[in-house]
């Protein structure tokens, strides 16, 4: 049976790492797939998982099988798929190889796109959309910190893989609408960008109402295309997501105020975009804003500011010296 069978992490960088750190904290049985560094980490350090309120779990190397070889699929119950985008089409075709057919795939990755590339390269396997809210950082040493709050949703199927999966300090949702959240989750994650372009972590990044203005004007660009493209994203918190740029623009103790009650953010919290350029690796931002503008070609939606943050990004990523550490100013041109 598929439930009795361990859960295979797929590329487990940070986010990969976590949850299925969690899911081991658990009492499930996990194996993650590694690159040889993180591999090296935890056997020796172990696994720390700690959270925004506090809380940790701790696991010795021993709790989770580890492998660098994606045989480690062999008799894979469940599979989430942590990689980069970019990666998504190889890792595909290692659990072609390897996993067994009745897997379920579940996609915990960046971006709109990844499920289809997935089912492209795995034929008629179950392959489940996720969304994940929340921001992991690599702390060092073998220690995961999830720095922002949230549930992760994947999409609802017959056999409640959200339901098994979910586990307790790591709650998953059904979701009947999850391409609308996948959407959702996109037009918050142009953000990611604004943060690495910054060098500023998130929650005061946040606080500062130029640079809110300058999201909420991204997000105004994004809202626009997914109109003209009949797409209705889902918002993952209360707020819903159109009236997002009216919110962002509000004085910063208004703002505050509600952001308070539908998230929370650690001080500390950056972005993943942030952490690819400061470790000098390629950047998402052609899964992200690179999506919408693909979108808005085919709509004729003009984003002349979605455009310039790309050219940004793809700079500080040419010149390999991390974070560019610019102005909203400096970032409008």
């Amino acid at each position: 049976m598929i439930a009795d069978r361990p859960i295979v992490v797929a590329g487990a960088g940070a986010i990969g790492c976590f949850v299925g750190g969690m899911l081991a904290a658990s009492g499930r049985r996990v194996a993650l797939l590694v690159r040889p560094r993180v591999k090296t980490e935890i056997e020796r350090f172990g696994l720390l998982l700690t959270d925004l309120d506090g809380s940790e779990n701790k696991l010795g190397a021993g709790q989770l099988a580890l492998s660098e070889d994606p045989s480690i699929f062999h008799n894979a119950g469940i599979v989430l798929v942590t990689v980069k985008s970019a990666d998504t089409a190889a890792v595909a075709e290692q659990i072609a190889q390897h996993a067994p057919e009745d897997a379920v795939i579940v996609s915990l990755q960046n971006g709109v796109g990844n499920v289809a590339a997935l089912r492209e390269r795995l034929g008629g396997r179950r392959v489940l959309a996720g969304m994940v809210p929340f921001n992991v950082i690599a702390m060092g040493e073998g220690r995961f910190h999830r720095s922002t709050s949230g549930d992760i949703h994947v999409g609802e199927d017959a056999e409640n893989t959200a339901g098994k999966l979910s586990v307790a300090g790591l709650r998953m949702r059904a979701s009947g609408e999850i391409t609308g959240v996948q959407w959702g989750k996109l037009i918050i994650n142009l953000n990611n960008a604004l943060s690495a372009l910054s060098d500023m972590p998130l929650a005061a990044q946040l606080a500062s109402r130029d640079w809110r203005r300058l999201f909420a004007d991204q997000m105004a660009e994004g809202l626009a295309v997914l109109k003209a493209a009949h797409i209705v994203p889902v918002s993952s918190t209360p707020i819903p997501m159109s009236w997002s740029p009216t919110l962002l623009r509000l004085p910063d103790a208004i703002f505050g105020a509600i952001l308070g009650r539908t998230m929370k953010i650690d001080p500390e919290a950056r972005s993943s975009m942030w952490q690819d350029l400061k470790q000098g690796r390629k950047t998402e931002i052609d899964y992200l804003q690179g999506a919408v503008i693909a979108l808005a070609e085919r709509n004729h939606v003009a984003v002349p500011l979605m455009r310039r943050i790309v050219a940004l990004i793809k700079e500080a990523e040419a010149a390999g010296n991390g974070p560019l550490r610019m102005t909203p100013q400096q970032i409008r041109g």
